[in-house]
Formats: structure tokens, C-alpha cells, sequence
């Protein structure tokens, strides 16, 4: 989840503080991670046609809360919701509301999970019943981008390595990458440096060493880049009404490579709750 803007930082001495995390830190945020990764399994099972985005949201909350844990989404800088749902051509932030889904849709869910005051966030986009082979190809390629800027975060690469995998795999397919919004370090707090741009600057952003912890997310669209923000200030929608997609994980950087913490391997079981 990331609501600002994008500010491009162009020089080392813009990059802020940046936050490593013990390896007690990281395992705490791999159990928040669970919880994550849990929750999205459960939508995932549960979205279908008629079911409205504020009943997928009291499904998710219900879950994370009988976990041990708190939505970190609720209550941020004011947002109402535990999760932020955004279908079709909804990029990021939707506050769940009325609107059912409907045979065809694409919903993307952000979620993230303060569990023992350690913080994972991620991301997906599933389809509602048949969607069209477009559709689905922009659910994979998205996802294909999701895999390529991870491989890419390895000790020693920088966080625009990140950026530059996940441009050419979207570009390469047709797509377009959000400019305006971005990923982000993540753990003790929701949003913290550094930010993890999904394009190629002429700053190549910081080394990335051990310890480090980032959301990277690739959010992009069918069409255009270009997006506007609703009247309720939170949701972000493509310009040209476009499909989008969003996918994102919780990584931690270490010796071995990039280690995941928020995979469906991790989740925890599904509680069963009560339909509409």
C-alpha cells in the first residue's frame, strides 16, 4: 500500500533512513506475513458474482483479527477499511463499499498485517469467474514482473535493478507501469524508505544490503499510465477506464538471496465464516 505520490530522489543523499531488520524482526514479520498470505487465500476462495467489496472486507478483517493480529490498513492516516479493494480499472487504494462483483471482473486486494508490532504488506489480483484472455494476461504478466523484481533483489544490486526487471517484463508485453505510485521498505512501519520505483531512473537508488526489507510491487494497466484520484481522496483509477493489476510481496534481503514473507507456502489455515 503506498498513498503519496511518487517523488523522484535523484542523488544518494535523498534516500533517507533506511531500516534493517534483525533476523528476529524478519521472522516476526514472516508471521505477520502468514496471516497476509492467509487472508488473501481466503478472498481468493470467496470472491464470486454478487458479493459485495464491504462484505469481502468484513471477511478479511474477521480473519486477520481471529489470527492474533490487527489490519494495518485501518485507521492509517484515516483510511475506514481493513483492506483496500480495487476492481477493474481501480489501480490501488478502493475503500470497500457497495459495489458487487460481477462474472468478469478483475478485484485487486491490498492488505497488510501488524502482528507482535512487525509489519508485512501484499498484494493480488484475481479474477471473478471467466475473464477475458486479455485480462488474464495482464494477471500474469503482473504477476511474471512480481517474480523478476525479486530475483533481482539480491546483496550487492540496487534498488533500481528491481525497478529495470519489472519495467521490461511489463514493457516487453505490451503493458504499461504506474509512474505515479510505488513500492516501499516496510516492518516496523507501513511505509518506510527506501521507495521501490517499477521504472528506470538515472539515480539507481540504494545498494541493497542485508537486513532490508521491501514491498515490491508492480502495478500496472492494459492502457495508459496516467491515473486520477477519486473524490474520496484514496481510490486511484486508470485514466483511460484500462484494466489494472496489482501484485506485490513482503522481501526480506539476505545472504541466501531474497527470502518472501508473505507466499500463500506461509498461510496459516482458513477460518470458514458465514456468506451473506
Amino acid at each position: 500500500m503506498w498513498r503519496t505520490r511518487f517523488e523522484a530522489r535523484t542523488r544518494e543523499s535523498d534516500r533517507g533512513m533506511i531500516i534493517r531488520k534483525s533476523a528476529r524482526e524478519i521472522e516476526l514479520m514472516a508471521a505477520s506475513g502468514a496471516v497476509v498470505a492467509g487472508t488473501l487465500a481466503l478472498l481468493e476462495e470467496r470472491l464470486e458474482p454478487g458479493l459485495s467489496m464491504a462484505e469481502l472486507d468484513r471477511i478479511a478483517e474477521e480473519y486477520i483479527r481471529s489470527h492474533d493480529a490487527v489490519p494495518t490498513s485501518k485507521g492509517y492516516k484515516g483510511f475506514p477499511a481493513a483492506t483496500c479493494i480495487s476492481p477493474n480499472e481501480m489501480i490501488v487504494h478502493g475503500i470497500p463499499g457497495d459495489y458487487r462483483a460481477r462474472e468478469g471482473d478483475v478485484v485487486s486486494f491490498d492488505i497488510g498485517v501488524t502482528k507482535d508490532g512487525l509489519i508485512a504488506d501484499s498484494a493480488a489480483t484475481f479474477g471473478v469467474g471467466e475473464i477475458s484472455d486479455e485480462a488474464q494476461r495482464l494477471l500474469d504478466v503482473c504477476q511474471t514482473a512480481l517474480e523478476a523484481g525479486i530475483e533481482a533483489a539480491q546483496v550487492g544490486a540496487h534498488v533500481g535493478d528491481i525497478s529495470a526487471a519489472v519495467q521490461q517484463t511489463v514493457e516487453e508485453a505490451g503493458f504499461s507501469v504506474v509512474r505515479s505510485l510505488v513500492g516501499h521498505g516496510v516492518g516496523r512501519d507501513y511505509h518506510e524508505d527506501p521507495q521501490v520505483p517499477n521504472f528506470v531512473m538515472s539515480y539507481r537508488g540504494p545498494q541493497l544490503v542485508e537486513g532490508m526489507t521491501l514491498a515490491i510491487e508492480p502495478m500496472i494497466t492494459a492502457g495508459g499510465a496516467d491515473v486520477y484520484v477519486h473524490d474520496d481522496e484514496w481510490s486511484i483509477s486508470t485514466v483511460d477506464s484500462s484494466l489494472a493489476a496489482h501484485f506485490e510481496h513482503t522481501v526480506a534481503i539476505t545472504a541466501e538471496g531474497p527470502r518472501v514473507l508473505t507466499k500463500a507456502a506461509l498461510a496459516t489455515p482458513s477460518i470458514r465464516t458465514a456468506r451473506a
